[in-house]
């Protein structure tokens, strides 16, 4: 049986992965951490880690015997540009620190980078998995130091990591925290709450998306998967779905025909934005680990806005 630490457990991911974990592998043998306790507790062990601390990270591995750190912690792209030297030590410093004792203890690791890997100069439709990355965010370039990093520790060191590109993410359980995509979470709680929703994202500007059941399905089948098949191992091209604010509303007005969308262009999130891919090229996640969403657009949204807390 593994026993897991995850780190970042308090934020928009960690949240609903420690419980899905637990579910899997027992509440025993999965720790929740992150820089603060969290203000709700939940089953299971939680320990206060600061991912840049190499010597309380690595004496926390050797003393609760973890043989796999799925390492989630990390500030997200549009609150990372509000401080780049901060987001630079948590986001790749960090990640260092625990790939550095992770390897002193044997241990595996899974680590998510994001579509913010990709920038201007990369193919916008059907982005390849393999393709040219110059992000023009902080955020964007710690993931991509981030992927090289884990290729690199395997390729050295002979060390088991994995990971994914996660799209944005919709979540019902957990609100997201300063990232780009956020607005396809919080457009459902006001359909609920209010029946409208002005968007910071402009219309016609399209990005991945994925339903957090299909993003924890994903983290435990690669780190499940056979690793004779795995050709790429770190930073899978995965997705779900691509729309534009337009289209998410069109989706919410199946349920809701009065809803009304409106715009407030936010100018430094929308250049965020518009540096992204318009959609992924996801066969290799598929051909090397089987990876198949289950949600579409139209699903997921029957699924929010049955589950969304109502005011």
């Amino acid at each position: 049986m593994k026993k897991i630490l995850v780190t970042g457990s308090n934020g928009q991911i960690g949240v609903e992965l420690v419980r899905h974990l637990r579910g899997i592998y027992g509440d025993s043998n999965v720790t929740a951490s992150d820089i603060n306790k969290p203000s709700v507790s939940d089953e299971g062990p939680f320990a206060v880690l600061d991912v840049c601390d190499g010597k309380a990270v690595a004496e926390f591995l050797e003393g609760s015997k973890v043989d796999c750190v799925v390492h989630l912690a990390g500030i997200l792209s549009a609150k990372a540009e509000t401080n780049p030297q901060l987001a630079w030590n948590v986001n790749a410093n960090g990640l260092y620190t625990v790939l550095e004792a992770a390897r002193a203890r044997g241990c595996s690791l899974f680590f998510p980078s994001s579509i913010a890997a990709f920038g201007p100069a990369s193919p916008q439709k059907n982005t390849p998995q393999d393709t040219i990355q110059r992000p023009t965010t902080i955020y964007g370039v710690a993931k991509v130091a981030g992927e090289l990093l884990c290729d690199y520790y395997h390729l050295k060191y002979g060390m088991d990591t994995r990971g994914v590109r996660f799209p944005g993410l919709i979540s019902y359980a957990a609100l997201p925290g300063g990232g780009t995509t956020d607005y396809a979470v919080h457009i459902y709680y006001k359909a609920v709450a209010e029946g409208k929703y002005t968007s910071y994202i402009a219309k016609g500007s399209f990005m991945d998306m994925m339903y957090m059941p299909d993003a924890l399905g994903a983290v435990v089948q690669l780190m499940e998967a056979d690793p004779k098949k795995l050709i790429h191992r770190n930073a899978f091209n995965i997705s779900a779905m691509s729309f534009d604010p337009e289209g998410i509303a069109a989706s919410i007005r199946k349920i809701l025909p009065d809803f009304k969308l409106s715009y407030d262009v936010d100018p430094k999130r929308q250049a965020i934005a518009d540096s992204w891919p318009d959609s992924l090229d996801c066969s290799a996640a598929r051909d090397e680990w089987g990876f198949s969403p289950s949600f579409d657009l139209d699903a997921m949204t029957k699924d929010m806005l049955q589950r969304v807390p109502k005011p």
